[in-house]
């Protein structure tokens, strides 16, 4: 698979005509099909149903989606590589997970900015251990994510730890309490955890909470995300273990901190190993800074703070 492959399929995929695709790519149509099998045959999918006009496939449209977004980000590669060739604008690229812009995330960019105001600054969300591989490929400067993983190629850094809260439903009989929540009152409760792929994730994180303690809910319902779960806790779906920071996201829940020191979720900052890029100071600088001021999101009593 090559990104001549995608571009091809992507302009069949919109005109839903061979014909029509073929020319706008200037070449002939049976080497333009025959570049579409070689595609679906490495896939081992069908993409497109050769009727009229051309169909998409579920896994087609699937793959549309993604194609889109891999050829707009060789696109943005290009265009940032000419920037940085031609001193127009340096580009730092910092992946994060969802969860981490109800903390410091949002301050530490605002300052990136500040300090360097002729700096692009490119938010990416990625998962923890996605990550790890955008950092080896060079694809993002920075990660900040909750997984720890090992690398020879990586380093990391745990800012701190947060502690965990069981968002439950107004309904249930657990949110009649403010005090912290026991582990053990979780057996037989319904479980929403998130994400449910790719893993290992934060909701490995939370089934090994779980199992460490022996204790088994009685149903388990895996998303994608952590405003899914929070809905689906307010329908009365189930408990969901969140960052403690999460509570800002709804009001219409009860939440109650877990009564174990160790039930916390790690804000990890990493970058690859031996990058002597004054960013990568200047990032941990901002983040001392930010520690000092003790802002709310940094409540002691929901953290256990390291030196970054």
């Amino acid at each position: 698979m090559d990104l001549r492959q995608l571009r091809y399929f992507i302009t069949v995929a919109r005109e839903r005509n061979f014909t029509r695709a073929a020319e706008l790519l200037h070449i002939a149509q049976p080497p333009l099909s025959r570049q579409i099998q070689l595609l679906e045959q490495e896939l081992g999918v069908t993409l497109l149903t050769r009727s009229r006009p051309i169909r998409l496939t579920d896994a087609g449209r699937l793959f549309y989606e993604e194609a889109l977004q891999v050829l707009g980000r060789v696109e943005q590669m290009k265009d940032s590589a000419r920037r940085v060739g031609r001193s127009e604008q340096r580009v730092i690229s910092i992946g994060f997970v969802a969860s981490t812009l109800y903390g410091g995330l949002p301050m530490v960019v605002r300052r990136l900015r500040e300090a360097r105001p002729e700096l692009d600054v490119r938010l990416v969300e990625m998962m923890s251990g996605q990550q790890i591989e955008a950092l080896k490929a060079g694809r993002i400067d920075i990660g900040f994510g909750r997984v720890r993983a090992a690398d020879a190629a990586v380093e990391r850094l745990v800012l701190r730890e947060e502690r965990l809260v069981a968002a439950i439903p107004l309904s249930n009989p657990l949110a009649q309490s403010e005090a912290p929540l026991s582990i053990a009152l979780l057996a037989g409760q319904n479980l929403i955890v998130y994400p449910n792929a790719p893993r290992p994730s934060f909701a490995d994180q939370v089934l090994s909470l779980l199992q460490d303690h022996g204790v088994h809910p009685r149903s388990l319902q895996e998303v994608r995300e952590l405003q899914t779960a929070l809905g689906l806790v307010a329908a009365d779906a189930g408990i969901c273990i969140v960052p403690a920071s999460a509570m800002a996201l709804r009001a219409d829940l009860h939440y109650r901190l877990i009564d174990d020191e160790h039930a916390t979720s790690p804000i990890i900052m990493s970058y690859r190993r031996n990058d002597d890029s004054e960013l990568i100071e200047l990032t941990r600088q901002i983040i001392r800074q930010m520690y000092a001021e003790n802002p709310p999101w940094l409540n002691p009593a929901l953290n256990r703070l390291h030196s970054p």
